[in-house]
C-alpha cells in the first residue's frame, strides 16, 4: 500500500510515523501528504517546529494559503495540550463527515528528558482520542538527531511507519500504545531534599493557594504567569479535596529556569485521557485538568491506586 492510499482512505483513522533523515526526505514525506489532501478538498493543518514550518510553507508555494500552520514549539510546548487545543480543536470545527489531514511533530531534538515522557504518552493517546475518527495524523521523526529509544517508542505508538527515503509504508509489529502509556506512568523524580511539603484540607484551600503564590513570587515568577500558577494550584487542590480523598499535600520549588508546583493526593486517575478531551460548552464541570494542561508549560502525572501526583512547570 502506498503512503497516499493509506492516508486518504475515507472513514478511517490513520496515524503513521514518518522517519526522515534530512530536509529533502522531510519534504518528500510531508508535501505529498498535504497536496493530496488539498486536491481532495480536505482541511489541512500543519503543527511542527518553526524551522520545519518554514520548509513546508516554502515548499507548498501558493498552496500554503489553504493550510493552517502552527508552531508546535508554542502550541505544543506542553504535550498535554496538543490533543485538545491543536488536533481536536482543528478537527472538531470542520463540517460533519469531513476528513481532516494533520501533520503533527511533537517530538524534536530539543525536547528535554523531563518533557519526553509526556511527549511519548501524548503520541500513544492520540490513537484512543481519535478512535473511529475520519482523520489522518502524520508524525515526523528526525532519525538523525533523535535517540534510539525515541524511534523504538515511535514504533510502539504508531500503527504504521513511513520511511521518507522510499515513500513506502509498513505496519508496526511493535504497536502497543496502551503499554506505552502504562510504561511511562512512572513515579516522578523526587523534589530537591530541602523542599517542604504542606498539607491542605477543604478548610485551608485559600491559605494553600496564597502560600503557593507567595513561594512562586519569592522564586521570581512574575505576573501574569504567577496568576496562571495561582489558578492551576486552586484547581488542583480543589480536585484533591473533591476527588482525591478530601486532602493532599503540595510543594513549590525552582528548577532550571522554571517554578514547579506539585500536588499529591489519594485519588486515582483511571482515565488516561483526563484533561486531554475538549469539554462541550453545555457541560457543567469537568474542565479542571483540561485548564491545567492549557495553562502550564509542562504537566507530568503519576497515578496508581495508592494516589496521584501532578507536577506543573511555569517558565520564569
Amino acid at each position: 500500500m502506498s503512503v497516499t492510499e493509506a492516508h486518504s482512505t475515507p472513514g478511517t483513522f490513520a496515524h503513521p510515523a514518518l522517519f526522515y533523515g534530512d530536509e529533502q526526505e522531510y519534504l518528500a514525506g510531508t508535501l505529498p501528504f498535504v497536496r493530496d489532501a488539498l486536491v481532495a478538498g480536505r482541511p489541512v493543518a500543519v503543527a511542527v517546529p518553526a524551522e520545519n514550518l518554514r520548509l513546508i510553507r516554502d515548499g507548498l508555494g501558493a498552496d500554503a494559503d489553504a493550510v493552517r500552520f502552527m508552531d508546535m514549539r508554542e502550541v505544543g510546548r506542553n504535550p498535554g495540550r496538543i490533543i485538545p487545543a491543536v488536533l481536536r480543536a482543528f478537527a472538531d470545527v470542520q463540517p460533519p463527515g469531513t476528513r481532516v489531514s494533520i501533520i503533527g511533530e511533537p517530538i524534536w531534538a530539543g525536547r528535554t528528558a523531563t518533557e519526553y515522557p509526556a511527549c511519548v504518552q501524548h503520541e500513544a493517546l492520540i490513537n484512543e482520542a481519535f478512535r473511529g475518527a475520519d482523520a489522518a495524523i502524520l508524525c515526523p521523526y528526525d532519525i538523525r538527531r533523535l535517540g534510539p529509544q525515541v524511534i523504538t517508542d515511535a514504533y510502539a505508538t504508531h500503527p504504521t511507519v513511513v520511511r521518507a527515503d522510499s515513500g513506502r509504508q509498513e505496519d508496526s509489529a511493535a504497536y502497543a500504545p496502551a503499554d506505552v502509556v502504562a510504561r511511562y506512568n512512572r513515579p516522578l523524580p523526587p523534589a530537591p531534599p530541602d523542599v517542604p511539603y504542606f498539607r491542605f484540607t477543604e478548610g485551608s484551600l485559600s491559605d494553600t493557594r496564597h502560600l503557593a503564590v507567595g513561594e512562586a513570587a519569592r522564586l521570581g515568577l512574575m505576573s501574569p504567569r504567577r496568576d496562571d500558577m495561582a489558578l492551576v494550584t486552586a484547581e488542583l487542590i480543589t480536585n484533591s479535596v473533591v476527588h482525591g480523598g478530601g486532602s493532599g499535600s503540595f510543594a513549590v520549588w525552582g528548577e532550571d529556569g522554571y517554578v514547579v508546583c506539585e500536588v499529591r493526593d489519594q485519588g486515582h486517575l483511571a482515565d488516561p485521557l483526563a484533561g486531554r478531551r475538549p469539554v462541550p460548552r453545555e457541560q457543567r464541570g469537568g474542565r479542571g485538568l483540561l485548564m491545567v494542561n492549557l495553562i502550564a508549560d509542562l504537566v507530568r502525572v503519576h497515578t496508581d491506586p495508592a494516589g496521584t501526583t501532578i507536577r506543573c512547570w511555569f517558565a520564569l
